[in-house]
């Protein structure tokens, strides 16, 4: 029996029409990259052996997070673990880089031979363009795509994903397309306590048979004890809706961040709630809400003061690239 059998797993989602199976918590990896403060070799190392022990087998990761260095961190946690490639799920992006956005057919496709040389891999399963409103979405359609689909040939991807925060460019892409040739879609920010609009895609998405990743649970730091950070782009009426959420939360002897992973999670139309982490005691804790939930449930009580409290502040975003060219 090797040292990753011995706990019970994380419940395994089908992601739209690809045959894989993910993690219902899945584990992104932009912290790695020290992009929310100093993570240590050693425990981005941890981090990584501890989500796949605990159940995790999806893990996401951008040559954009940390200017490379969350690739490099996740490709030596992953070569750690010493288990059959197999046995984990992959996703990397290309377009966005520290020095801008290039969705070029030659960028993309030099992107992936940096992505796998620093990932340590020789295929990624998931290769998805990065936040794609911030480009020409003809172009994702007419050049981009087509060429992640030669890389799919070639056998260094196995799926096409597209990521972005407005949600009318994955239809936007998605009515341009050949059928099937865009397997995944990811979104964030639009499937957490204060925003569900997500949730109104999913029919649609559905239609087309592509898989749903929903990223950001916690609204990248909104929906925390600890509260934002300085960056984040966010209304000051949001952020004060978030933060009296967290302190009722507190109050009542509950964690709005554990409240938010499992109101993320109780929708099984959403294939991975993707979530970041960078230290064992995340880990411990992203997986404990997801067990807690299979086992007893939401929180119904304190779910509906907490959508109380953000009721004013529902659905509401920040506008995000350039959605039309």
């Amino acid at each position: 029996m090797n040292e990753y059998s011995p706990v019970p797993k994380l419940e395994l989602r089908a992601l739209g029409n690809t045959g894989l199976k993910l993690s219902s918590v899945g584990f992104g990896a932009s912290p790695l990259g020290s992009v929310f403060g100093p993570v240590s070799e050693s425990d981005a190392v941890a981090s990584v052996r501890e989500a796949f022990r605990l159940g995790i087998n999806f893990f996401d990761t951008s040559p954009y997070y940390g200017g490379t260095l969350s690739e490099k961190m996740l490709g030596k946690g992953l070569k750690a673990l010493g288990v059959p490639r197999n046995e984990y799920i992959v996703s990397t992006k290309c377009g966005r880089y520290l020095e801008g956005f290039d969705f070029s057919a030659e960028r993309v496709t030099k992107s992936i031979d940096e992505s796998l040389e620093r990932l340590q891999l020789d295929y990624v399963d998931i290769f998805q363009c990065h936040d794609i409103e911030f480009g020409s979405l003809d172009q994702i359609v007419n050049e981009t795509i087509p060429a992640l689909q030669k890389l799919k040939e070639a056998g260094k991807i196995r799926f096409i994903g597209i990521t972005g925060l407005p949600l009318d460019i994955f239809t936007y892409v998605l009515d341009r397309v050949p059928p099937g040739m865009v397997d995944v879609i990811l979104s964030y920010c639009h499937y957490s306590i204060n925003d569900s609009t997500l949730e109104d895609l999913l029919p649609y998405l559905k239609t087309k048979g592509v898989g749903v990743i929903s990223a950001s649970p916690l609204y990248m730091g909104l929906l925390t004890e600890f509260g934002p950070p300085e960056w984040h782009p966010a209304s000051p009426e949001l952020k004060s809706a978030c933060q009296a959420a967290a302190v009722y939360c507190k109050e009542k002897g509950k964690n709005i961040s554990k409240l938010a992973m499992q109101y993320s999670l109780s929708n099984k139309a959403i294939s991975s709630v993707l979530v970041g982490m960078n230290s064992v005691k995340q880990v411990e804790e992203n997986v404990a809400a997801a067990t807690e939930l299979a086992l007893f449930g939401k929180d119904q009580a304190t779910l509906v003061e907490v959508e109380a409290i953000l009721k004013p502040v529902k659905n509401q975003t920040w506008p995000s690239g350039i959605q039309r060219s």
